[in-house]
């Protein structure tokens, strides 16, 4: 019954990181929210220099993480500036480490079930 109510469990934290993911699939996306992180909140102009796509695409894109809760633009005088939050690529990642802890521990299993063998 536990492990039933663990298994729920993770199956709907990994459900919350499918619009996560879903964002990141996309190559401009993805190199918006590095440069994000690496540079810290930025105006839409500055992120279309040398982003290859027109400001307006970016927005489009800046649009669809911030419906995946991986940024959000925050009115700073006449310019919006977008920020990365860091929150929802964590969650991400504790979803793709509980992944790959199970990978590993069916690997295990294989092997030692192969061993007995």
């Amino acid at each position: 019954m536990l492990a039933k109510r663990n298994s729920r469990a993770e199956a709907a934290a990994l459900d919350k990181t499918v619009p996560v993911f879903a964002a990141l699939g996309d190559q401009t996306r993805l190199h918006l929210v590095a440069r994000l992180g690496r540079e810290g909140p930025l105006s839409i102009s500055r992120l279309s220099d040398g982003a290859g796509v027109t400001r307006q695409a970016v927005t489009k894109h800046l649009r669809v993480l911030a419906g995946a809760g991986l940024a959000r633009g925050l009115r700073q005088g006449r310019e919006q500036l977008w920020q990365l939050e860091a929150e929802r690529l964590a969650e991400a990642r504790r979803s793709l480490e509980r992944i790959s802890q199970r990978w590993d521990e069916a690997l295990g299993r294989l092997k030692a079930s192969l061993e007995r063998q």
